[in-house]
Formats: C-alpha cells, sequence, structure tokens
C-alpha cells in the first residue's frame, strides 16, 4: 500500500522530510535559501517548520516511532 493511503505512513514521511530539510538546511544554507519559491520551495518551507517548531516535530517523530515499533 502506498504511503497516500495509509495514514501513517503518510505521516512518517512528511516528518522524514521535514527533518531531512532541517539537516540539510544546516549543512548547506546558501542552497535552500535560494529556492524560496516554486518546487523547491517546499523543501524550504520543511526546513522552516522543522526550525521553528523544533520541539513539536521532535516529540512527534519520538511518538511516531513509539507507534511503528510497538503498536503497529
Amino acid at each position: 500500500m502506498s504511503a497516500i493511503f495509509n495514514f501513517q505512513s503518510l505521516l512518517s514521511v512528511v516528518l522524514f522530510l521535514i527533518c531531512t530539510c532541517t539537516y540539510l538546511r544546516s549543512l548547506f544554507p546558501s542552497v535552500m535559501d535560494r529556492h524560496k519559491t516554486g518546487l523547491l520551495g517546499t523543501f524550504w518551507k520543511c526546513a522552516r517548520i522543522g526550525e521553528r517548531k523544533s520541539p513539536y516535530v521532535a516529540v512527534s517523530c519520538l511518538l511516531m516511532a513509539f507507534s511503528i515499533l510497538f503498536w503497529t
């Protein structure tokens, strides 16, 4: 089943995208800041969410890991 039709998989993909974009922006800030609009702007927006909401993203990652390991 694809991640579009399974809500837990969709949340995992979104959290992974946010965390990956935030990490890559910390390594290469000029590359992410160059593309703020368009399709590549989505990655910049995900990086901003990860930076500004980092405690909430971290708790969400922990809850998702717990649910994948012990609940599913």
